[in-house]
């Protein structure tokens, strides 16, 4: 991995001491500083999670950023939804410009990087890619050790989610909440002490090394734990990532996707408006609009985040458990508000919370099927298959339909079948979905072979 492919669409990311060493860091923490203040703004919160080198990287920054003539505030180690909570906060008359989290999220113990919020709106896309070409440009600069202003987000976030959630008080029913040695449990530990609700814990001491299981609760593996915990007290589960801004649900067996917690939200609310993204279920799209709207869009946080306030939308969702609420909110995920919005439905309805769910279409989808494929040849990939999708071969599956606005997902008679790049990593990301097994699996076989032709 070469120091430029660091620079990705959502955030800054990298391996400790390769891409992520000392002089990379202050560089980076340097044009960070200029950037914002060329958006009006100076001060500059910075928080990291709980990987074993994020102070390091830390006070590397705090010396770029100091060296830019921007502020830059320690908010600690926190989740990266309290990094973006600190735009809210009056710290005694200081308010912050813009905040970065230095984590790793649910990536190896290896990896680190930067997500950037200024003004309260993502630092993304084409604003990072253009910082590449200043980074290559931009000489070494010496690191000088500086001591940041320590400012206490932590606490304001758990006395304001614990006044918001006052009606919990006292909520008893088996709970069991992982957060996988990540830093999202230091914030659910103040709340729910607060709230005085009881629960199981597991692995809430944060832990760079993760020595239990990977802090990726999307992958079906790392929520053994917590189904176990289920399996023997009943209730309900929660499993958070490393940095506590993706939540899954689990119920028995069942893991309720980004996209289930969609429907059941939204039937809350009056007219909903939900953004979801090119990955959720055809039964999302459809019972959402028969009550509200429901728009599709880009894969990715900081896509749903600037679309969700374009729209002036309820809420935003990922099939992966990035969840946005901006109706009670302020429109950025946080898996601890989630989990606490998930209890209110609980201490309505109590285990019938998702009834709604059963009175839907029976469909058939396969969980993400990620292919290999490098930084350089998926979006070439990508532009090829649009391409044969023209023409397709004449064995191929009617199309009714092709939407483009993130990768390809190709609506056939009974379903769809989803390919992307992935701006995160060098794989392309698959989804299928049909009304009967034998059409998903005719979807995705036909989809993946034109795939397999064009790559030759």
């Amino acid at each position: 991995m070469s120091v430029s492919s660091i620079f990705r669409e959502y955030d800054i990311r990298g391996i400790f001491e390769k891409e992520l060493n000392e002089e990379n860091a202050v560089k980076i923490g340097y044009l960070l500083g200029v950037e914002l203040q060329k958006q009006g703004g100076k001060n500059l919160g910075i928080g990291y999670d709980a990987r074993v080198h994020s102070k390091q990287i830390f006070d590397w920054f705090c010396s770029g950023v100091a060296r830019s003539g921007a502020v830059p505030y320690g908010l600690g180690e926190i989740p990266t939804p309290v990094g973006y909570f600190s735009l809210f906060c009056d710290f005694n008359g200081l308010v912050l410009d813009g905040n970065v989290m230095i984590t790793g999220s649910h990536n190896p113990p290896q990896y680190n990087g930067f997500k950037t919020t200024f003004l309260k709106k993502p630092f993304f896309g084409e604003e990072i890619y253009a910082l590449k070409e200043k980074f290559n440009a931009l000489k070494p600069l010496e690191f000088i050790a500086t001591k940041p202003k320590e400012l206490n987000v932590l606490d304001k976030y758990v006395e304001f989610l614990a006044k918001e959630f006052k009606h919990l008080e006292g909520f008893c029913m088996p709970l069991c909440i992982d957060c996988g040695n990540g830093v999202a449990g230091i914030g659910i530990k103040g709340i729910f002490d607060k709230l005085q609700i009881p629960y199981e814990g597991l692995y809430f001491e944060p832990d760079g090394n993760f020595p239990n299981h990977h802090p990726d609760p999307s992958e079906e593996e790392n929520l053994k734990d917590v189904k176990k915990n289920i399996a023997k007290n009943g209730g309900i589960g929660f499993a958070l990532d490393g940095d506590g801004d993706r939540l899954a649900v689990v119920r028995g067996e069942r893991v309720y996707k980004g996209d289930e917690l969609a429907i059941i939200f939204a039937h809350k609310i009056p007219n909903p408006v939900v953004i979801g993204e090119v990955k959720c279920s055809l039964n999302m799209y459809e019972s959402i609009n028969k009550i509200g709207k429901a728009i599709m869009y880009k894969t990715g946080h900081s896509n749903l985040k600037v679309k969700l306030k374009e729209a002036n939308a309820h809420m935003a969702f990922e099939v992966s458990g990035h969840i946005f609420f901006n109706d009670r909110y302020f429109g950025y995920d946080d898996a601890t508000y989630t989990l606490l919005r998930v209890l209110e439905l609980l201490k309505e309805e109590g285990m019938e919370f998702d009834r709604i769910l059963a009175s839907l279409p029976k469909l058939y989808a396969t969980d993400e099927i990620k292919i290999p494929a490098s930084d350089e040849e998926k979006f070439l990939l990508m532009d090829k298959l649009k391409e044969s999708l023209k023409n397709p071969p004449k064995d191929f599956p009617e199309i009714i339909d092709i939407v483009t606005i993130d990768g390809i997902r190709v609506i056939f008679k009974e379903g769809w079948g989803l390919i992307r790049a992935s701006n995160t990593t060098p794989m392309l990301v698959t989804r299928f979905e049909a009304k009967s097994p034998t059409l998903k699996e005719v979807y995705q076989q036909k989809l993946l072979e034109l795939l397999e032709i064009i790559k030759g």
